[in-house]
């Protein structure tokens, strides 16, 4: 089994460097400038105790990845270019391929199942950012992340098992969970704060207590399994953020889109994910919907980061959430 790694950014690029360094058979696959300059001078990995280019084959799609029946494609791409890249996929393995979907949000295992009969979900609590070409950068002291994972919808079977073992191996803190849509619909939770963090550069409690107390709300409508807060922490409890040398830790994956001003962010995927399942179920979700429309907006009219005044926010939140 090798590991193709699909969206070698700040995710995928620390899995495919750690599994490299341990050993195991490893494919990139990047675009663009990230591509090229991989290619060129091999992938430069950065972390609180090295400083490194790592020699690992990198292609620009899967059609060159040769991509065999027991390969692990583990997909770390975010989730508004999933579809794409699942096309272009099925295009190369004719549906014949193990697809991980290690990504934040809940719809990617969805996509990946209409064709990929063999399709697993992977939770990922991972400090890492990706913000130049050929440059990944993981903030980590000692355990690299968590990545746990598990059939999809449910389950576990021997190939997780040694995909799990192989990220363990790789310096990873991971499990095979037989519920692990339940973790990611925890990790959901707060994920609903990238948007904010991206339009304001900061945060609030008052509105990050609105967004999850909306989401659980439309959870138990619609009678979805959600980790409790225990477990979740239980799973994290090893993982560490570390400082870098010459390197700062900017902040989440939406306000690093904008960062790279990639034009597009994965806000309707996360509040977009709340929003949709309080239409579905009648829930209201007013802040969700907020959010959803201003990290949209960011985009849409290509403001910075830090744009938005977090008390504007506020009020707009707190006002709607109140009516």
């Amino acid at each position: 089994m090798k590991f193709v790694i699909y969206g070698a950014g700040g995710i995928g690029g620390t899995i495919g460097a750690r599994l490299h360094q341990a050993g195991f058979e490893v494919v990139l696959i990047a675009r663009g400038s990230h591509h090229e300059a991989v290619v060129r001078d091999g992938l430069r990995f950065v972390s609180p105790t090295q400083d490194v280019f790592l020699r690992i084959p990198c292609v620009d799609h899967p059609n060159a990845a040769d991509i065999d029946a027991d390969d692990a494609v583990v997909l770390c791409m975010k989730s508004q270019h999933t579809d794409a890249a699942l096309r272009d996929l099925y295009a190369a393995t004719g549906g014949d391929a193990r697809v991980v979907c290690c990504q934040n949000g809940v719809e990617n295992e969805r996509l990946a199942l209409r064709r990929f009969p063999r399709t697993y979900g992977m939770v990922v609590l991972l400090p890492a950012e990706h913000l130049e070409p050929g440059v990944v950068v993981n903030f980590a002291e000692g355990t690299a992340g968590g990545l746990d994972a598990g059939c999809y919808p449910s389950g576990v079977d021997d190939f997780i098992e040694s995909v799990t073992a192989a990220l363990r191996e790789a310096g990873f803190s991971s499990a095979p969970d037989p519920a692990i849509m339940g973790q990611k619909h925890a990790k959901l939770l707060g994920n609903l704060n990238n948007a904010v963090q991206a339009a304001t550069g900061s945060g609030s409690r008052a509105i990050a207590a609105k967004l999850r107390e909306e989401a659980l709300a439309c959870y138990r409508a619609a009678d979805i399994p959600c980790a409790t807060v225990e477990e979740t922490r239980a799973r994290r409890a090893d993982i560490r953020g570390g400082d870098v040398p010459g390197h700062k830790r900017h902040g989440g994956s939406s306000l690093q889109s904008m960062l790279r001003a990639t034009g597009d962010i994965e806000t309707d995927f996360m509040n977009g994910e709340i929003v949709l399942l309080g239409r579905l179920h009648g829930v209201p979700v007013p802040a969700n919907t907020i959010v959803q429309e201003v990290g949209n907006r960011l985009v849409r009219e290509n403001l910075a980061p830090g744009s938005v005044a977090i008390e504007e926010l506020e009020h707009l939140i707190l006002g709607a959430a109140a009516g």
